[in-house]
């Protein structure tokens, strides 16, 4: 087989056979086919998508290239949660040790930023010495002992995915159902949860722009985890405006501390606590939907969520005092910066991804797969839809937080791109926004 032909009929719109999709997959992993054919092959099922069968064949053989784990002797329900990645979209950071903290076993295997959207594994790292490396054995003692581990992908684990998902950041191949539904069902199914609860994104700071195509990715995902037998559900969230107030990775492992505190931005805890609910359902600890929510927002209050994160950290190298020092123990940037409102008025709308792009540019992400990431730049907001501004009140529409920029402009570029995000009226809002759009049980 040719790449060439491969990439010649994915152009043209003809379905793959199982045997040509298995090549690519199996190719590119060992390194025979390069990055620039790849990413040709990439931009065709970009443009000219995957029919169901050609999505099975490539969702089976990046699963299958590599190890598939067996959580089966953990005693406990196994359920993970997977979101489709947004602005401030740091929910796994307190959703995972909340849910331990109600009894579920969290197997979460997370991944890097891409594209405007922020990394679980990015902002875990800002915690000075926190591992996400952990080999398979590490990773299923440190379940039976704390209830829940967040890490990367093992080497062994799904390393197609590895491979592809790097080159997807870089190559504008992100926002596709097809490879985002293969990339996050072929780790989930090697991880070896139980179950999945799926937060699928839709709005200006999502992969997925409309309704339709966020419930439609939602619909494959259950589809795919169904059919191998796991337990699935899926909310479709807003991402119509960045989660929270915090965007960047030191400053968002901060608010998740508020949130496990009980304290937080409310859109946030809301958003965490409806997660960890259905996931103790799911996991058959409580059967009504409202003791479960009771359940969870019991170990907020309580701390033990609190406490189980402190674990998660320390058994996985950081330094657990964290919770109670972050700002001693995160690293902070050197420069702080507030910026103003354009004008006076009512925040009606926002362009999200912008402002996760504005985040990039401060350091926050990368733009290439070689850029390191800086870990205390960021951005927070001080005022979201449906707030008054005045670009004379003193009061700043966000902080820019950042240290040494690549170009001596690129903090003035970022600060008008920034501005340029907002849709500010005269009058407020007609209608507020949801949390929760819909739901796939």
């Amino acid at each position: 087989m040719r790449m060439y032909d491969i990439i010649y009929k994915k152009r043209n719109s003809v379905a793959l056979s199982a045997d040509e999709i298995n090549f690519v997959v199996g190719a590119y992993t060992k390194g025979e086919i390069p990055d620039y054919q790849m990413a040709a092959f990439l931009m065709a099922v970009f443009i000219r998508g995957m029919d169901e069968s050609e999505l099975a064949v490539l969702t089976r053989a990046m699963t299958n290239s590599g190890e598939v784990m067996d959580l089966s002797d953990i005693k406990g329900p196994k359920i993970d949660k997977h979101s489709t990645g947004g602005v401030g979209d740091g929910i796994s950071l307190a959703l995972a040790p909340l849910a331990a903290s109600c009894g579920v076993i969290v197997p979460m295997m997370s991944g890097r930023g891409l594209g405007h959207t922020g990394g679980t594994l990015d902002k875990l790292e800002s915690i000075p010495g926190f591992r996400v490396d952990l080999s398979a054995n590490e990773f299923k003692k440190q379940l039976e002992k704390i209830g829940v581990a967040i890490i990367g992908q093992t080497e062994k684990v799904a390393p197609a995915d590895k491979k592809i998902y790097a080159l997807r950041d870089v190559t504008a191949t992100v926002d596709s159902i097809p490879l985002i539904a293969a990339s996050i069902m072929s780790k989930k199914l090697a991880e070896g949860a139980d179950g999945l609860i799926l937060d699928v994104k839709t709005g200006s700071g999502a992969f997925m722009k409309t309704f339709e195509d966020s419930k439609k990715l939602a619909e494959v995902m259950v589809s795919i985890g169904r059919e191998s037998g796991k337990k699935m559900r899926a909310v479709i969230s807003d991402m119509n405006q960045p989660l929270g107030r915090a965007v960047g990775n030191s400053l968002e492992i901060e608010q998740t501390i508020e949130v496990l505190k009980g304290k937080g931005p409310e859109d946030f805890r809301f958003l965490v606590t409806e997660l960890a609910a259905r996931m103790v359902v799911m996991a058959d600890i409580e059967k009504n939907p409202e003791d479960a929510r009771a359940l969870a927002m019991e170990k907020l209050s309580s701390g033990d969520a609190l406490r189980v994160f402190a674990e998660m950290v320390k058994a996985q190298g950081g330094d657990p005092d964290v919770v109670q020092n972050p700002q001693k123990i995160l690293p902070r940037a050197k420069f702080a910066e507030d910026i103003k409102p354009p004008r006076d008025g009512y925040i009606t709308a926002v362009k999200t991804d912008e402002i996760g792009m504005c985040s990039l540019e401060l350091g926050a992400g990368r733009a290439s797969k070689e850029d390191k990431i800086d870990y205390s730049a960021g951005i927070i907001l001080h005022k979201k839809i449906g707030d008054r501004v005045s670009s004379s009140s003193g009061e700043p529409l966000a902080t820019f937080y950042y240290n040494k920029l690549r170009t001596p402009d690129l903090l003035e570029e970022a600060k008008k791109r920034f501005t340029g995000c907002f849709e500010i009226s005269d009058s407020p809002p007609q209608s507020k926004l949801r949390m929760i759009y819909d739901e796939i049980k």
